[in-house]
């Protein structure tokens, strides 16, 4: 009877294990942007990053506008700033620009996973560090 028990609450337990696992969605790029350059911006960004990696990860694209400094454009990754550049306001090559940014975006996203891998985490967990 208690070995019955026992697989039953295994078998019980299995799914919502895997289901916790799979509630975090991902492949968002999430875009808070306000002005038109920051609305080019985002579509060429996700544009070359969806083109050019898998979407295993969440990514949100802010942008506050100045009317002297052009537009800051800001990418932030598990609610880490990733990227910060200023966009002026006649910006002519934006494509090129949101091109680069998704390249280094990506390689600081590896970076980070990378980091997360080895750190050492034998007296505390990641998320009390």
């Amino acid at each position: 009877m208690n070995r019955f028990c026992l697989a039953l609450i295994l078998l019980l337990a299995t799914p919502f294990a895997a289901a916790a696992e799979e509630d975090e969605m991902m492949g968002f790029i999430v875009d808070d942007t306000i002005s038109h350059i920051g609305h080019e911006f985002y579509y060429a960004f996700s544009e070359r990053l969806r083109a050019t990696s898998p979407m295993d990860f969440n990514l949100v694209v802010r942008e506050r506008p100045s009317a002297r400094w052009g537009s800051l454009v800001t990418v932030e990754y598990q609610q880490r700033l990733v990227y910060r550049r200023f966009l002026p306001p006649n910006t002519v090559e934006l494509k090129e620009e949101a091109s680069d940014a998704a390249d280094w975006v990506r390689g600081q996203i590896v970076k980070r996973k990378l980091e997360a891998l080895l750190q050492d985490t034998t007296d505390l967990e990641r998320d009390e560090l």
